[in-house]
């Protein structure tokens, strides 16, 4: 099978462009490109998904462990001619200082995957031999198979980047990528817009394929991403006929406001018998008449007023909190079920008023990264004492004087490093600021059916 994962020296080298661009020479060669991002980012991989128009896959392996990530490579890529893997930060970037926590290269090897570098090659020459080998030494069990230098002007430039590479690093250089400005991606508080925000994208990544494919070697990574398949242990189907459910139904929120899920979340839903409903708080009147309801993440904030305008539709969700049928909301989707959003602009707009309290956007990250919270009481989603994985990444706080529902705690190289109290539960309705993922731990998703099933 076909594999490769681009992974970066760091954050900003541009490793995410370049991905896109492999990622669209390929498809535009009429190639089945499966897509995957190591970590629990949400933004790249809706553009992966643009591009090659199959699901982009989240490979986090602080919510899953290795069989799982197998198993999640393996079910999505069997009809695929490449999966190609982004990485996530640099190459070595986790949790704390093991190399193997949480990285990219963890990944690759998991995977048995050759990886591509993608280094910043602006203002270098030789020193770009010293910084690779370094990555190359680090840890030789990760198959660094090659090397693309990013923002080069010249050829003459790229030349000597390339030499002195494969001179002092015995690693292949694949090619090189100018700087341009008209690959760029909109940004905000949380990193690139999301593409559902963006128009003309087609032409845009069309234009980045043809240079991609001027620059870059696209016929050699073809070549060295071929590799030995991985198998995993993990079985999901005991499950599945273990808590398979009829005639249900679940609403998911997805639209410009509410678009953060993980793509097995979802699947699982289905696949466990439950027919899926997707509904706009933005444009619908009403959420669909339903058994649970699941509004995720995304960016409330930036369509607060227009959330704020459809009153039937947050009076519908109410009602909904009201007969009892479970509700599960993350991040944006706590937002939204307080009484009010003051946005960026520091204007107070209605929202659905389940749980008393507002939410404020701040000029900084409150919470980033890894955590888990440990169940204060007995939840939709978990009974007391249990824990459950996920992360947080969010610039809002949630005011609000109703009691937590979890003490969550983050960890670095096996130390509490922060603690603190949050999640929402009242009734059947939980709202958390906690992305998690339901392959970590499939207690939780049984848990939240059975309330929907008595």
């Amino acid at each position: 099978m076909r594999k490769i994962l681009i992974a970066g020296t760091n954050s900003g080298v541009g490793k995410t462009t370049i991905s896109l661009g492999i990622m669209q020479a390929l498809t535009k060669r009429n190639m089945k490109v499966q897509p995957y991002k190591v970590g629990p980012d949400y933004i790249d991989p809706s553009y992966h998904t643009f591009i090659t128009n199959r699901y982009s896959r989240n490979l986090d392996s602080y919510m899953l462990d290795d069989e799982k990530i197998k198993y999640v490579f393996n079910k999505s890529s069997q009809d695929a001619d490449i999966s190609i893997v982004e990485g996530v930060m640099g190459l070595f970037d986790g949790i704390g200082i093991d190399l193997d926590n949480c990285t990219s290269s963890h990944t690759s090897k998991i995977l048995k995957a050759p990886v591509i570098l993608v280094i910043n090659g602006k203002a270098m020459a030789a020193s770009s031999a010293a910084m690779v080998l370094g990555y190359k030494q680090i840890d030789k069990d990760v198959d660094i198979k090659g090397v693309i230098v990013n923002n080069v002007k010249t050829k003459t430039h790229y030349e000597i980047i390339k030499q002195s590479i494969e001179t002092y690093c015995d690693v292949e250089v694949l090619g090189y990528f100018p700087p341009n400005d008209e690959f760029s991606l909109d940004s905000r508080h949380l990193g690139l817009v999301p593409s559902v925000e963006i128009d003309c994208l087609k032409t845009k990544f069309d234009n980045l394929a043809d240079e991609i494919e001027k620059y870059i070697d696209i016929d050699r990574i073809l070549e060295i991403s071929q590799t030995e398949e991985v198998e995993s242990n993990f079985n999901l189907l005991p499950f599945i006929k273990e808590n398979k459910l009829e005639n249900k139904t679940i609403a998911i929120a997805y639209d410009k406001a509410f678009n953060f899920y993980y793509r097995e979340n979802i699947e699982l839903l289905q696949e466990l018998g439950l027919n899926i409903k997707y509904f706009s708080p933005l444009e619908d009147k009403e959420v669909a008449n339903c058994d649970y309801i699941y509004i995720g993440g995304g960016f409330p904030e930036i369509f607060a007023q227009e959330l704020e305008i459809n009153e039937s539709m947050r009076q519908s969700i109410k009602k909904a909190h009201e007969n009892n049928i479970p509700i599960y909301a993350e991040c944006g989707g706590l937002m939204y079920l307080g009484e009010k959003l003051v946005d960026q602009e520091n204007k107070e707009c209605n929202m659905v008023g389940i749980f008393k309290g507002y939410s404020e956007m701040t000029s900084s990250l409150k919470r980033f990264g890894y955590c888990y919270g440990i169940s204060k009481v007995e939840t939709i989603l978990s009974k007391k004492g249990e824990m459950i994985k996920g992360h947080e990444f969010h610039h809002s706080v949630f005011q609000t004087k109703e009691e937590c529902a979890y003490t969550m705690r983050k960890e670095r190289d096996k130390k509490i490093v922060d603690e603190w109290e949050g999640g929402y539960s009242k009734n059947n309705t939980l709202a958390t600021y906690l992305h998690t993922h339901f392959y970590n731990n499939l207690d939780c998703i049984k848990n939240f059916l059975e309330k929907g099933n008595k």
